[in-house]
């Protein structure tokens, strides 16, 4: 059976938008030479193209598009409340790149932004930049990986490798590379560096295939994080998001199963544990944009402008996950996401 988009919709990155005062960037004149295909069109700024009215989120994942541009503003953010910092007192996040070419049902950027389209800003060197003036004044947790999937792109922009190599010459900056990608043709040529964390996103299997379209499974995603543990790097488990699905003790049973058969949880960094919660203006985005997904029309707790599952059931699934971790791992090594 033939796929939709074969007969409706345009290849992938088919088009690149360029804005006009990056055309000549070195990064992307490399980007734009791995699309010999694509139609170049120049544009002044791109939340022309990215903010526009009445898109579809749906129709445009289906045929992504591509935006090269210049970051302007605010380069780093302070770390959100609903995320983790892991202990660490000064947690950022950077933007590099915005949309992601997984998708996911329940992923906050269907909320947060009004287009599918791929983002990426190619002035990485002002990013460093500007982590190099706060790095004089104190230590840096920084995580790099959240707006996108970072090592998805990889053979496109190249930017994991650069924050490899930019991080290797700075001791007191620690990264997190956040993904649900399996990536080997990195994993095979790199060297380990002590300040970088790979992050590997894990789901039970079935909700894999329900709700995380077009990604790894399971079992590629583990075979990836124990390659990288046995090259000798950080790797971090992240059980978070939870999702709620019928039967969800005997699925996220038979994920822990897998996990503990295929990693060495004796070498693992540490973990993080949290079930679905999100901003409740970014849900009502994405419901509109999604009317049939069951995995964002839950009903939801609301409470201080997030919502999440109601308090029992939310207790009851970190606590399992919790529990079933404390037989592998040390307690100092779980963190679990609080209200």
């Amino acid at each position: 059976m033939k796929n939709l988009r074969d007969d409706y919709f345009n290849p992938f990155f088919s088009h690149i938008y360029v804005e006009k005062s990056v055309r000549n960037h070195v990064r992307t004149q490399k980007i734009l030479a791995k699309f010999p295909s694509a139609e170049i069109i120049e544009i002044s700024h791109y939340k022309d193209v990215f903010c526009r009215n009445r898109q579809s989120y749906q129709l445009q994942h289906c045929a992504q598009k591509l935006i090269l541009a210049a970051r302007q503003g605010t380069l780093l953010y302070g770390g959100a409340p609903v995320c983790q910092s892991f202990g660490n007192q000064y947690f950022y996040y950077v933007s590099c790149a915005m949309n992601c070419i997984f998708d996911c049902e329940y992923c906050y950027l269907k909320g947060m932004y009004p287009s599918a389209n791929i983002v990426v800003f190619v002035n990485l060197e002002d990013i460093f930049a500007e982590i190099e003036r706060m790095l004089e004044n104190h230590p840096l947790y920084l995580c790099i990986s959240y707006d996108t999937d970072l090592l998805a792109l990889e053979q496109i922009i190249g930017y994991v490798r650069e924050w490899c190599d930019f991080t290797a010459k700075h001791e007191n900056l620690k990264i997190e590379i956040r993904t649900k990608c399996v990536n080997k043709s990195f994993v095979r040529n790199f060297t380990p560096i002590s300040g970088v964390i790979y992050a590997f996103t894990l789901s039970p299997q079935t909700v894999i295939e329900a709700f995380e379209h077009h990604t790894p499974s399971l079992t590629e995603r583990l075979s990836c994080a124990a390659e990288l543990i046995r090259a000798g790097c950080h790797v971090r488990l992240c059980f978070d998001p939870m999702i709620y699905v019928p039967d969800w003790k005997q699925h996220y049973e038979e994920m822990l199963e897998q996990v503990f058969h295929m990693i060495n949880m004796e070498k693992i960094v540490d973990v993080s544990v949290g079930t679905f919660r999100i901003s409740q203006d970014y849900l009502k985005n994405m419901r509109r944009q999604e009317p049939d997904s069951a995995v964002i029309w839950f009903p939801f707790q609301r409470e201080d402008g997030c919502c999440h599952y109601p308090n029992d059931l939310m207790e009851q699934m970190e606590c399992f996950l919790t529990e079933r971790l404390e037989e592998k791992i040390p307690k100092e090594k779980i963190f679990r996401w609080k209200m």
